[in-house]
């Protein structure tokens, strides 16, 4: 890992925005290596002894970093002291948003998830109720982490959020709750309420967490029970003008009945991956017999019934013909996205993705090699199910340490 470089004051900052710089610096060294002694630091920041040591009292003062114990185990005195940033210093509440559920977790100022809540939504349930049965388990994970008012929310859901307003845009297609519990949790909590696409904060899951750390220029692609992407592009997520980067469900391909239209993405690349359509994809094949079940497995897990179908063609031989079908589908997605944006890496990502695993992965990249000439690196997502919530836990600690970590000089 290259250190960043640290301000010196005279040469290229003033005194005062040289210690908030270098503050921030050695905070973020220690959120990403751990707790340190004051000569770690002062090695990988350059600094000299005396202003790491004015820098530490600061962020001790501040209440941001601590002594968390020595360095070696014959080491003792002011040398040997580790510190590392207080994490409780400020509570997180990530929410992730289904049609037909929400999970809250609560984190600390590290992003380590004290406690995780799922609270069911019925179809028949009115959004009022859905409100308040989501500000419950919020109410709930906070009470059992003993967190006290959290620092930052955020929240993850389907459907479009205007960059500029940070608020849902006209989509019709989500459930009214969702827009509902958001300007709820805005009235009631006076904190910041980040509002972010789901897909995208599962892409900075991945790029924290799993498939995509070494890259940083890539594109998730969302395969669950709808079809979506995100684009990260020099380290930055890109949104778009309204928030539709990365739409692709409403992408016109070859090989559907009908085109997309404004009110429904029918027709468009949803047709062909989403999870109705793998599902019958999978009966033309012979995958799935009239019960809904694999043929040769009786019986189902908890599974959605296309990642089912997915993970089990991916763990044996029966289902080949019926994955190969889903990867030439799938890479026709993929083409292109890369034949626009070129990232050089592609994430399988969602339940389906995920599911697939590197099988899917593999298949979906040779079907891309031959139609595209770009040499894209397509790999499974690695994060998992959780990969949403992860990534608003991720989105609320990054609001937090914005302004945490920048103490007054």
């Amino acid at each position: 890992m290259h250190a960043p470089r640290a301000a010196t004051a005279g040469r290229t900052a003033s005194p005062s925005t040289a210690r908030l710089i270098n503050d921030r610096i050695a905070l973020q060294l220690l959120q990403s290596e751990g707790p340190l002694t004051a000569h770690q630091l002062k090695t990988m920041t350059g600094l000299s002894r005396p202003t790491v040591a004015d820098l530490v009292d600061r962020l001790q003062e501040a209440g941001l970093v601590s002594v968390v114990g020595e360095s070696g185990a014959r080491r003792r005195g002011p040398n040997a002291r580790l510190y590392g940033i207080v994490a409780d210093r400020a509570h997180l509440v990530g929410l992730d948003l289904r049609t037909h559920s929400a999970t809250v977790a609560v984190a600390d100022l590290l992003g380590r998830v004290r406690v995780e809540r799922t609270v069911p939504i019925g179809p028949d349930d009115a959004p009022d109720e859905a409100v308040e049965r989501s500000l419950a388990a919020v109410r709930t994970a906070l009470e059992t982490a003993r967190a006290g008012t959290p620092h930052t929310v955020a929240v993850g859901a389907p459907g479009l959020v205007d960059p500029a307003t940070g608020r849902f845009g006209d989509t019709g297609w989500i459930p009214s709750w969702h827009a509902a519990l958001v300007a709820a949790l805005r009235e009631r909590t006076a904190v910041p309420v980040l509002l972010e696409n789901e897909v995208n904060l599962a892409a900075i899951a991945e790029q924290r967490d799993g498939a995509a750390r070494d890259r940083d220029t890539f594109v998730l692609l969302w395969l669950g029970h709808g079809t979506g992407a995100a684009v990260v592009l020099e380290g930055k997520l890109r949104r778009g003008a309204s928030g539709g980067t990365g739409e692709i469900g409403f992408l016109p391909v070859p090989g559907t009945a009908a085109l997309p239209s404004a009110d429904g993405c029918d027709g468009g690349f949803h047709s062909l991956a989403g999870s109705a359509a793998i599902c019958a994809l999978a009966a033309e094949h012979g995958f799935l017999d009239a019960a809904g079940t694999v043929p040769g497995r009786p019986g189902a897990d908890d599974a959605p019934p296309a990642e089912h179908l997915v993970r089990a063609a991916a763990e044996g031989d029966a289902g080949a013909a019926f994955l190969d079908a889903l990867a030439a589908r799938i890479a026709l997605g993929v083409a292109a996205v890369c034949a626009v944006l070129d990232p050089g890496c592609v994430v399988l990502g969602g339940e389906i993705g995920c599911g697939g695993g590197d099988v899917l992965a593999g298949r979906v990249a040779g079907h891309l090699a031959r139609m595209s000439p770009l040499r894209t690196d397509v790999r499974a997502g690695t994060v998992g199910g959780r990969a949403v919530l992860r990534g608003a836990v991720l989105a609320a600690r990054d609001a937090a340490q914005a302004e945490l970590f920048a103490p007054a000089g």
